[in-house]
Formats: structure tokens, sequence, C-alpha cells
């Protein structure tokens, strides 16, 4: 071999392990799209907040196989719309190589279709079930369902001998979701939806469909489905009718934000919750007390401002991704696709998720927990 020849094999063999190395150090591009303005943002905001902490955290340890993550994200003002907008400038403009958000049902919806066609692994942080019923290839979720909400407000319902409710939902995707699934499981826990009335995300007084309420035949307590502020305002409301009913509310409130919106009315207000919000009242050997204490302690230390389930919600979505692409060796989309299905045993905010084929939520009723409000707190119900 002359020694050009070397010569020429050795600049290839350069050449080479440059191009590897540059492609080695390539960021992971994460994209995501969040309601921080607008009726849902007391959600975005603290999910947003935990996408950034989070993954200055992975980048500082090294990142994710060597590489960093970037994340790309924008504010769809809870408009679904935008949110499809946003979805197709992720995808097109961003080039991202996986998607976490979806702050509402409706926003997730609207994204559904643009990720699915590019076929991005996606998994949203929103409520409703319609999100993985039926089974989506690329779309997964990390929050509990408003249907197991349904389920597990109608248990306690039971427990406590209500039998005729009066449910009032909001008019948004997760509303409206929530109000099928309630009157679809309601006679299970022998529940009577006796009165059945509706609010848009963006009212500003509920009292109208509060006095139907409270005036139909045998009412023994209220439901609420809905997310952001409106709940607050129907819990203020109910205050000011002076209606005495048991007030139960879906998991969109469970929130400090919430009790501050609604103020002295949230006295007594039960619903289910991701044991996050009660992480310090769980007993000490709860599997999940580890997971959401660290949580809660890493969130506080960084914003000095309480937590919510709906951070929880993007600190598994972006862990379960983070997780899957390790266990895929890389980021080619499919093979993180199938490892984020195959999630087994992953202890998260949420509760305990195990993945599956015909199951891209993972979670049982058991991840639920009920809380009530007293004294502006939370309080963990047995």
């Amino acid at each position: 071999m002359t020694r050009r020849s070397v010569m020429r094999a050795l600049c290839a063999a350069t050449l080479v392990a440059m191009v590897s190395g540059v492609h080695a150090q390539e960021p992971i591009r994460i994209g995501s799209v969040l309601s921080l303005t607008g009726p849902a943002a007391f959600l975005g905001d603290p999910e947003l907040k935990t996408l950034q902490l989070y993954v200055e955290q992975i980048n500082a340890g090294g990142g994710v196989l060597g590489r960093k993550l970037t994340l790309f994200h924008y504010d769809d003002g809870s408009d679904a719309a935008k949110a499809n907008t946003f979805a197709k400038r992720l995808v097109e403009q961003d080039k991202v190589d996986f998607v976490v958000g979806g702050t509402t049902t409706g926003s997730t919806m609207a994204m559904v279709r643009v990720l699915e066609g590019a076929e991005i692994p996606f998994v949203s942080m929103a409520g409703g079930v319609a999100i993985i019923e039926p089974v989506r290839k690329w779309v997964f979720k990390t929050p509990h369902t408003d249907r197991m909400a349904a389920e597990k407000v109608f248990e306690d319902m039971r427990k406590r001998g209500v039998t005729k409710v009066g449910l009032l939902s909001e008019t948004s995707g997760f509303g409206q979701s929530g109000r099928k699934e309630a009157q679809t499981v309601a006679a299970q826990y022998g529940i009577t939806l006796v009165a059945d009335e509706t609010y848009a995300p963006k009212d500003t007084d509920m009292t109208a469909q509060l006095t139907k309420l409270r005036s139909a035949a045998g009412v023994q307590a209220i439901f609420v489905f809905g997310l952001g502020q409106g709940p607050a305002i129907v819990t203020r409301n109910v205050q000011q009718l002076g209606i005495k009913l048991p007030l139960y509310h879906a998991h969109g409130v469970a929130s400090d934000e919430f009790i501050r919106l609604a103020g002295a009315a949230a006295e007594g207000v039960r619903l289910p919750a991701a044991a996050l919000i009660v992480a310090k009242q769980l007993p000490a050997n709860d599997p999940q007390k580890p997971v959401v204490m660290a949580y809660d302690k890493a969130y506080r230390d960084r914003y000095k401002e309480d937590v919510s389930t709906f951070g929880g919600h993007a600190y598994d979505a972006l862990m379960l991704l983070a997780d899957a692409i390790r266990r895929a060796g890389g980021t080619d989309r499919a093979k993180v696709r199938t490892a984020l299905e195959s999630t087994r045993n992953y202890m998260g905010t949420a509760g305990l998720v195990n993945f599956s084929a015909t199951d891209h939520m993972g979670l049982d009723l058991s991840a639920f927990r009920m809380v009530e409000i007293r004294n502006g707190d939370w309080v963990l119900l047995n």
C-alpha cells in the first residue's frame, strides 16, 4: 500500500469518525403544544415549567444515550384549531422526533391526525378517554381518563348513600367526553342522573344551570365535569345560591390554583386526583410516595410554588418517552413507539403504568385517590 493510499484511508476514517461524532451529538428534538393562556392556562403553565425543569435536569446528567434534549413548545391559547396548526409546525418546520403535550382533550384530538400521519410517537397530557379508545398506534396518554373519574366519584357517592345526581358539564372536549362517560357508567353504581346541564368554557356565570339542578326531583349531589377556570366559577355560584348539596368535581381541577380561584366556596368539594397533591399524606410504605415526593421537592425548589397534578402529567410523559428512547437504543420512531407500548411497572406521579397493545394509558382505578378540600387544603380520604 502506497503512502498516498494510506493517507487517503486515514483521512477517510477520520472523516467518518467526525461525521459519526457529530451525529451522536445531535439533539433529540421534543415538541410540545400546551395551553399557556386561555381557560386551561392553569393546567398548561405547570406542564411547561415541568418540561423545562426536567429537560434541563436530563441534559445536565448527560442527556439520553449521550444526546441532549431540545424542547420546542407553543401556546395554543386553549384553542384546538391553533393546536392543529402548531402540530403541523412541529412536524414540518421544527422536524421534531417526538411530541408530548396537548393540555386539553380538544387540543390533543386536533393534533392526533397530524402526528399519526407523520408517524411520530405522541404522549398526551389530557384526560379524555377518546384519546386512547380506540387505540391509536402512535398515541399514548399519561393522566387518568374521564371515565375513571366518573367511576371514582360514583363509587364514593354510593358509599355515602347518594343515588340521585345533577350533572353539570362543560361544552369543551373534556367536559362533553366526561358527560358521555358519566351517563354511560352511572347505572353501574346505582346512580340516576336526574338533571343534566351544560356551560361553555368562557361562561362567567352558571347560576341559571345550578338553579335548575337544585330544583330537580330528589337531587342529592351535584357533579361537575370541566377544567380550567369554569369549575371555580361554578363552585362560587353554588355558594352564592346557598346550595347545600355535596359538590363533586372531576380531576380537571386538581390544582391549588382551583382552591385559590374558588376561595372559601371550595370548602368540602370532593374529587378524584393523582396522589401528587396529597404526597405528604401518603403512608410511608406507599410505593408511589418516593416518586411524588421527589417531584414535589424539585418543582417547589425551582419555582417556589405549589405543585399540581397537571405538572405531574408532563413529568410522566417526558420520563416515559426518555425511558422508551433508552430501551429502543436510539430515536428510530417505530422502535421508540414499540418500546413505549412495552412499558411495564413504571411508577409515575399518576400511578403504576403498564402499557400494552390494547391499552395506551396503562392505569387502573386504584391510581386515583379521593380527596376533599378542607380549610383551604387537600385532604386524602380513606
